[in-house]
């Protein structure tokens, strides 16, 4: 009898099932394209950008992270366009747009191709919102381009290499996003066979870059918001609160059971935080 019930007991452990992964270890789907009759492709700074519109009122640009492309800003674009001009681009060599293979790529650059985009669309001035290496190029907006720019919610970003964590890249979330990202490239881009040669050019730049000090931090006097997840794989979180602490009369929020994905981990409060920013509340 004792046998018995010690193999029960076995057998009861050997099936139970394994925990739920928390909310911030997940990667939910990239959000499918929205349809919009205003989008098109913009020749800039020697390559072609692609772009998509929605909505109208007062003209927010979504930037995206590194390697992705505009379809993650899927679940902002609905709140954002009810009372905005919604403004999406894939960065250079991202997604649609393509890249110039002779020139390296640095946050000066793809913040020039935003401002270049804004001179096509002939918007003189935009609220931007950032993930990642968008929020980067939105802090580079707010000090190379400050006339240009209202608002900069920044999700994510850091402003030396030495804020990002080590290792990040072997962390599975971020494996999982990095596969992807080579499927998504090599379905949208004009260049399907060269993501490769693109990571590594990317990878470069990461490397380097952004390198920012104090002083050109201290310089910002735009209105900043710093935001991050409360369990990103990526950034560290002092280096985070450090950005905040610097920036002039720049907040800080971190979401909470997320990570550098909480614009698809949770939408909800991920949307709540910004249009509480872009509309001063």
């Amino acid at each position: 009898m004792r046998r018995l019930l010690l193999a029960v007991v076995v057998a009861a452990a050997v099936v139970r099932p394994a925990p739920a992964a928390q909310r911030w270890e997940t990667l939910p789907p990239t959000p499918a394209p929205i349809a919009t009759d205003r989008s098109g492709a913009a020749s800039i700074n020697g390559i072609r950008i692609h772009y998509a519109i929605h909505g109208e009122g007062p003209p927010v640009i979504l930037l995206h992270g590194g390697l992705a492309n505009a379809d993650y800003w899927g679940n902002q674009v609905p709140g954002l366009a009810a009372d905005h001009t919604v403004i999406l681009m894939d960065s250079r060599g991202h997604g649609r747009s393509t890249r110039d293979e002779a020139r390296p790529y640095g946050y000066d650059l793809m913040a020039d191709d935003v401002i270049g985009l804004m001179d096509y669309l002939k918007i003189a001035k935009a609220d931007i919102v950032g993930w990642s290496d968008g929020a980067i190029l939105g802090l580079d907006l707010a000090m190379r381009h400050k006339d240009r720019v209202g608002k900069v919610f920044a999700f994510a970003a850091n402003t030396v290499p030495s804020g990002i964590k080590d290792g990040f890249d072997s962390n599975p979330t971020f494996v999982a996003y990095i596969g992807r990202a080579r499927h998504e490239y090599e379905k949208l881009s004009a260049t399907p066979k060269q993501y490769d040669a693109f990571l590594d050019q990317i990878g470069r730049m990461w490397a380097e870059q952004p390198n920012w000090s104090d002083g050109q931090l201290r310089a910002i006097d735009t209105p900043v918001l710093i935001v991050d997840g409360d369990h990103d794989e990526a950034i560290k979180r002092e280096h985070t609160e450090y950005i905040a602490a610097t920036i002039p009369h720049a907040k800080l929020v971190f979401l909470t059971n997320t990570s550098h994905f909480a614009f698809l981990q949770d939408a909800a409060q991920f949307n709540f935080t910004l249009l509480q920013f872009l509309n001063g509340k």
